[in-house]
């Protein structure tokens, strides 16, 4: 009996989950053999099962689904990322290749359609919506991408899906919370020309004018979940999270 595909659900909804579960089980060659709720707990998950295919969502907490591919990569080579998302960006879609997933789905994709990527990930192919790539064919789609979004040669690290440094990061999950570049400095314990210097940064990698758009831009693509920008001081507007601050 040929042995069936394992997979490993990530998504911090569980009627989702339930849903995914009940299609890839209902197939004779497919079977769920774990679920997570976010990054953290989809890591452990995989170095325990070593499923062979990784289903997520990429707005999940604690670490977005792109970063657990990349961490995948090196921890549990045999597994393969297939990414979902409710966000269907061109330029997402790069950047979770170039971080090592296997394909990449808008999360209203039809079950048979998903069924049939799971398949052929597993042997070894690539599937992007409606195209299926072999190792020959993803390279120079990646590096058509690579000049279509105006990446310079050694902008492409490990961290190239997400194109800011781990404290760029951790200043703009601030920015989203509301914080001033004071407030930010004080968090952190660092310098205020230090934040400013890193907003700079973050400002120009993104190619966009100010920290609301920052703040969007980061939001739009599940980098910064929507729940996580609500817990800073609630006493100032109620339950709303307040807008960033020059």
């Amino acid at each position: 009996m040929q042995q069936r595909i394992s997979i490993l659900i990530v998504d911090d909804h569980p009627f989702f989950r339930q849903g995914l579960r009940e299609v890839l089980n209902a197939e004779p060659d497919l079977v769920v053999v774990g679920e997570a709720s976010d990054g953290e707990e989809a890591l452990r998950v995989a170095r325990e099962l070593s499923p062979r295919i990784v289903l997520m969502d990429v707005n999940i907490p604690s670490m977005n689904g792109l970063q657990v591919a990349r961490r995948l990569r090196h921890e549990v080579p045999l597994a393969r990322a297939v990414i979902l998302t409710g966000y269907d960006d061109d330029e997402q879609v790069f950047h979770a290749m170039r971080a090592g997933a296997h394909a990449y789905f808008p999360k209203d994709v039809m079950p048979q359609k998903l069924v049939e990527a799971v398949r052929e990930v597993n042997a070894g192919r690539y599937v992007i919506n409606d195209v299926t790539m072999d190792d020959a064919k993803l390279a120079p789609w990646l590096l058509k991408q690579t000049e279509r979004f105006g990446i310079v040669e050694g902008e492409l690290g490990d961290e190239a899906f997400v194109p800011l440094s781990p404290r760029e990061m951790e200043i703009l999950q601030h920015i989203t919370r509301g914080l001033s570049n004071k407030e930010i400095a004080h968090q952190l314990g660092i310098s205020h020309q230090t934040v400013k210097n890193h907003m700079t940064s973050i400002l120009r990698k993104l190619n966009v004018e100010d920290r609301t758009q920052a703040a969007v831009y980061a939001l739009r693509r599940g980098w910064v979940r929507l729940q996580d920008t609500q817990t800073h001081q609630p006493d100032r507007l109620g339950s709303r999270p307040p807008l960033p601050k020059d």
